[in-house]
């Protein structure tokens, strides 16, 4: 381990980090009241317990009140902030890493409709299409004082005992000088270069002398914007050198641009895309500028990671999302237990959740983000107990997984051959095939923890109660739901049909979401890639709500390209077959007294499930709680001592789609936080 060049040292002016992994910038949306309290400030300490070199908060945290968050940021301009971050830092540093904060001031991006409903700035007044304000084209008078917020913030930063900031530039009101899609100015800071350039400098000169010489100061900057018209690396290069001559001592790279969902989704590569597909791109930044080299982009595995640092393509690797899957990361990896790292599959349900859920959550680790209350770590239970747990889905592995490490006996039964579930099934898209990392984890896991893994059983109450179990958890999942309609529900595929690739729909399909998450759009991907003509019908106002907006644009691809039809606000009633043997679909408007008939080859529908639930409900006699939760135990993190049935010989709960349709996410959180306490 000592050669391992992930974890070498490496100084910057005069702190020395312990390693080259860093948490990148980014805003978890943990704050309280624009403060970095308890919340915010355990889940960067779980990760300098787990290893990393630097951790950097503040993810876009704000300088000015006509800044207002767009998800969640830290008010740098409150005095108050200071001793939040004192507390921070300090128990970061107890832990041994290190800690900056990123500043910025969001300029465009953000809204006129919220905070102080100040009018949000740019260089020019251009609007943003994500975030959709029109901002007014700063004047003299907002870039003064500006400025002094700029240093200002700094200065918080320093008294609250941080080792640097990280100034933003790239997307918001820094980037909108110097890119010339943004920057229409007729002053003395439009125009070339060094005139765009004026406004990014003087900020930098300010910070500079309010923390002075020997505070850490760095820039996150795009080096290409990738688009006609815009920033071009020569370009990006001579500003980098200016900046450098101001007082930067490091720069994180970044390329492409962040206006829109679109290229956000390519500057923030999610599954389906290749592994760090900017590093030789940062590789040649390092190498034409004498400065120290940071950049994070989809490297989510520690061999890449590595790569990078050996073969000097960066001197620090931003290794975010993969700490959001597994905060202990570097310390795993220090113990020589790196296929024991809870993999990143690149979801982006961390990103996405911020604005679909209010904050960051990761697809499978539910620990994120709760450290006040639940841990990383599985501790060993007092007393050995038998449990029998029936399916091998994300909610059946994850409780195999939890008692397992609590020391217990465990048999899971699985009717399929291989484990998996319903994340088999949504992984059987291509482009999401990284899904199966959630589910082999667990695989491995529950091995290396002793786990009774019976795969190809369909078990039947017989077989549970063979086992003289202590507790029973039924993880069966659901079936697709399709009680809604009021007739046909005989003619109709559902979307697992589609993907699982047990029907191939030709000719003209409609494809029904009424659930408006991912199984529904990932058959519409599944059946265009196979050259199917598709309508795509949902009663939303919108395509897919529950889809955010760095996954959206994958799927809307795929809709531009094989010319989808889409209809909103139309619900499906029923569908009858036709004379011609062909189907008739209606659909009826969601806002108005009309109804409309449609006449396809095929209908696929989406409606989320039903639990499959008959065993549960053949168990539940003999149970000793009758199959009830007690809610204030389980928040507790308390063990459930329910007993409605004294005669009964187990516990019986049930978890994931067992309960009802859900995702992912509640799927593992239903059962880690049942199983920890047990």
């Amino acid at each position: 381990m000592r050669t391992d060049p992930l974890l070498q040292p490496f100084t910057i002016k005069q702190l020395t980090l312990r390693n080259r992994v860093v948490s990148t910038s980014h805003e978890p949306a943990f704050a309280v009241d624009g403060l970095p309290q308890d919340r915010y400030r355990l889940y960067h300490v779980e990760k300098a317990r787990g290893g990393v070199g630097l951790t950097m908060i503040g993810g876009s945290a704000v300088v000015s009140p006509d800044s207002p968050p767009s998800f969640g940021n830290l008010l740098l301009y409150r005095d108050d902030v200071v001793p939040w971050l004192r507390r921070l830092a300090d128990d970061v540093h107890a832990e041994g890493a290190a800690v900056m904060c990123q500043i910025t001031h969001l300029g465009r991006r953000t809204s006129n409709y919220s905070g102080d409903w100040l009018p949000v700035l740019s260089a020019s007044p251009l609007r943003e299409p994500a975030h959709r304000a029109f901002p007014k084209a700063a004047e003299q008078w907002d870039l003064d004082r500006i400025v002094q917020d700029y240093a200002d913030a700094a200065a918080r930063c320093r008294a609250g005992g941080l080792d640097g900031v990280e100034i933003q530039s790239y997307g918001h009101f820094l980037d909108s000088f110097l890119s010339p899609t943004t920057n229409h100015r007729r002053d003395e800071f439009g125009g070339d270069l060094a005139n765009r350039t004026a406004f990014p400098r003087r900020v930098i000169r300010a910070v500079r002398a309010a923390v002075g010489p020997d505070f850490i100061v760095g820039i996150r900057m795009m080096m290409a914007e990738d688009r006609p018209d815009g920033l071009v690396l020569d370009d990006a290069l001579g500003a980098a050198r200016s900046y450098l001559a101001d007082g930067i001592d490091f720069i994180s790279t970044i390329r492409g641009s962040i206006e829109s969902d679109a290229a956000l989704a390519k500057a923030i590569p999610s599954m389906g895309t290749p592994s760090a597909p900017f590093l030789e791109f940062t590789g040649e930044i390092k190498r034409l500028l004498d400065v120290p080299v940071m950049h994070a982009g989809r490297i989510a595995d520690v061999a890449t990671a590595r790569h990078a640092v050996r073969d000097g393509l960066l001197d620090l690797v931003g290794m975010t999302r993969a700490q959001i899957a597994d905060p202990h990361l570097v310390a795993k990896v220090a113990a020589g237990a790196e296929d024991r790292i809870r993999p990143c599959v690149g979801a982006s349900y961390c990103l996405d959740s911020i604005y679909d859920s209010g904050d960051t959550k990761c697809i499978h680790n539910p620990a994120t983000g709760r450290e006040r209350h639940l841990p990383h770590t599985v501790a060993r239970a007092a007393e050995r107990r038998k449990a029998v747990i029936v399916g091998g889905g994300p909610a059946g592995l994850e409780a195999a997984r939890v008692l397992g490490e609590r020391g217990h006996e465990v048999v899971l039964y699985e009717a399929s051959d291989v484990p998996g579930g319903q994340v088999r099934i949504a992984a059987s898209n291509p482009r999401r095939r990284d899904l199966l990392g959630i589910v082999d984890w667990r695989v491995d896991e529950c091995k290396l923890l002793g786990v009774d893994l019976r795969c190809g059983i369909l078990a039947e109450a017989a077989d549970v109660l063979a086992e003289r179990p202590d507790v029973v958890l039924i993880a069966t999942g659901g079936t697709p739901n399709l009680a809604f309609l009021t007739a046909g529900s005989d003619h109709v595929l559902d979307t697992w049909d589609v993907l699982s690739g047990a029907s191939h729909p030709a000719g003209r399909v409609l494809v029904y979401d009424d659930n408006g998450a991912y199984p529904g759009m990932d058959a519409v991907e599944v059946l265009a890639h196979r050259g199917t003509s598709i309508e795509y019908v949902t009663p939303e106002r919108m395509l897919a709500p529950d889809v955010g907006s760095l996954n959206s644009p994958a799927y809307l691809r795929v809709f531009a390209e094989h010319a989808v039809e889409v209809t909103l606000a139309n619900r499906l009633r029923s569908v009858r077959r036709a004379a011609d043997g062909r189907l008739i679909a209606t659909l009826c408007s969601e806002y108005a007294a009309v109804e409309t008939e449609q006449v396809v080859d095929h209908v696929v529908v989406e409606h989320g499930t039903l639990p499959n639930d008959d065993l549960y409900q053949e168990l539940l006699p003999d149970s000793s709680n009758l199959g009830e939760v007690d809610h204030r135990a389980l928040l507790a993190l308390e063990p459930q001592r329910v007993t409605r049935n004294h005669a009964g010989r187990y516990q019986l709960f049930r978890v994931g789609d067992a309960v009802t349709s859900r995702n992912i996410h509640a799927a593992v959180f239903d059962a880690l936080r049942l199983c920890l306490p047990m």
